[in-house]
Formats: C-alpha cells, structure tokens, sequence
C-alpha cells in the first residue's frame, strides 16, 4: 500500500509518494488555499496535474498527509478534504495547517518555535506533538511580516512614495513593472499576495543596496517583533524557519534576529524531507 504526503504553500504543492518507507515519486501542483480556492477549483487542479504522475498507484493510495496553508479551521480543512475525496475514494485522508508541517520538519519531536517564512509567513510554538501558542496569521494586509508578500508590500510602498534609489527603480521599470500594472495585479487578480511575493525574485537581485537590505532586515524584524515576541520564554529557544524566503534571505534573517534578540536554528527551503522522516518514524 502507499502513503501520499503533500506540502501545500499558496505558491506551490509538492507531493511524495511513499511504499512503505521508500519514496517511489515526486510530484508538483499549483498551490492551494481554501481561503481563495473552492473544492472544484483544488479538485480539478488535483486532477490535471497530480494523477497523472501517480496513475498506476492511486488505487492502492491507502493514506494521505496534507499539509496546507489555509487549513486552519473545520471548514477550510473540509473544502480540501472534500477535493481530495473525490479523486482517493478509499484513503484514509488526513488534513492538517502547514504550521504543523513546519513544526514536524523543524522540531520533529522536541519543543520549538517553528516559523514559516514564503509567500506568507506564521509561527508557533510547539511542544513536540501539537502547537501549544499561535499568533493569528492575518494575511499580507495587517501582517506576514518577513514573507514574501510582506518583502514585495513594502517595496512597492517605497517605489510609490518615490523613495527606491534611483539604479533600483530604473531597473524596476526596465524590467517592466509599472503603475497601472502594479495596481492592475493587486486590486483587480486574484491572489494578490502571491504577485507581491513574485517581486522578491526582482529584490534579491538587489541586496547589495544598502537601501534594499536595509529594508528586508526591517521586515525580519518585524516578524520577530509582532509574531515570535508573543511567545512564552520566546528567547529560550531557537527560532527554526521553514520557507524560500527565509532560505534565501537567511544572512538577513540572522541580522534581524541578533538585533532582536534571538538565535536561528535550523533554516530550510522545504518541509517536505523532514515530514518524510517524520511519518516513516511515526507511523
């Protein structure tokens, strides 16, 4: 029999299919959120783009481990229950909130504070076996600081109130980024989260302007001042991320970190490896 296990940003799902304790394929989809997707819109993108990499095995598809962002209450967690049922009819599907995808990666079975830093950002604290504190995730409007979204918000803010050094915003506007395109993205599109989080791509190709890493610092700073502050005893552990954003900005992350007053721990692009070990051990 086989075991299915998902890692499901709003970017991007990874999808690890395992026979007994061998990982016999990988697959990849668009990113789901029961936030901004329904349970035909998953379903259908289930259907086009993971079922046919795993044609031969689906009926013998004996568990599933979804981990999701957007999957933080009995509703949401339905919606993606809901699409994945119509495809594995005879799995035993469990869904549970990308949190505690990073806290297994991160912590496997030690108490930790895990964080997850793409194109959203959340964190928690964890004591080995469930997420004992949680600061509310609010979105790119009131939060995810240090994510990507976050990162690409206030840049454009600085670029608006013309404030970007002058070789940034010539380059910006090379790369064809304007006003009505901008504003066409985030008010009008859907998932305007994820288009803010596109602009880190262009900002990491900038981080020797003292302007620019100045800024992303700031925004690390901000995670750690409105989500990791509000932890219990907070600065008796280490502070162990999950995500692109931190993988890649790591050197700022540590800065932001020393500034504030914490140690980083463990720093990975994906959780998908670790909630491998994870199942294989915890069966």
């Amino acid at each position: 029999m086989y075991t299915l296990i998902a890692d499901s940003g709003s970017t991007k799902t990874d999808w690890i299919l395992l026979k007994d304790n061998d990982i016999v394929k990988r697959a990849s989809s668009i990113g789901f959120n029961p936030y901004f997707q329904n349970k035909d819109q998953i379903s259908i993108a289930i259907y086009a783009q993971l079922l046919p990499e795993i044609a031969a095995e689906i009926e013998s598809v004996s568990h599933i481990h979804y981990y999701g962002a957007g999957c933080s209450n009995d509703e949401n967690c339905d919606i993606v229950h809901r699409a994945i049922k119509s495809h594995f009819k005879n799995a035993d599907i469990n869904i549970a909130h990308d949190l505690l995808a990073a806290s297994r990666a991160l912590c496997f079975d030690k108490p930790g504070i895990a964080g997850i830093l793409g194109t959203g950002s959340n964190s928690c604290l964890y004591d080995g076996k469930k997420i004992l504190e949680n600061v509310p995730s609010v979105g790119f409007m009131w939060g995810d600081h240090g994510s990507g979204a976050c990162i690409g918000n206030r840049f454009l803010t600085h670029y608006f109130h013309d404030e970007v050094p002058s070789e940034v915003k010539k380059d910006f506007e090379a790369n064809g980024y304007h006003r009505e395109e901008i504003l066409n993205h985030v008010y009008k599109k859907s998932m305007p989260s994820k288009y803010l989080a596109s602009l880190s791509m262009f900002i990491s190709k900038h981080t020797n302007n003292e302007f620019i890493s100045n800024m992303i610092v700031k925004c690390f700073e901000d995670f750690f001042t409105y989500q990791i502050s509000k932890y219990t005893n907070a600065k008796n552990y280490s502070i162990n991320t999950v995500g692109s954003i931190g993988y890649v900005y790591k050197n700022f992350l540590e800065i932001a970190a020393t500034n504030k007053g914490y140690k980083i721990g463990t720093v990975i692009k994906s959780p998908l490896e670790g909630l491998v070990n994870y199942h294989q051990k915890f069966k």
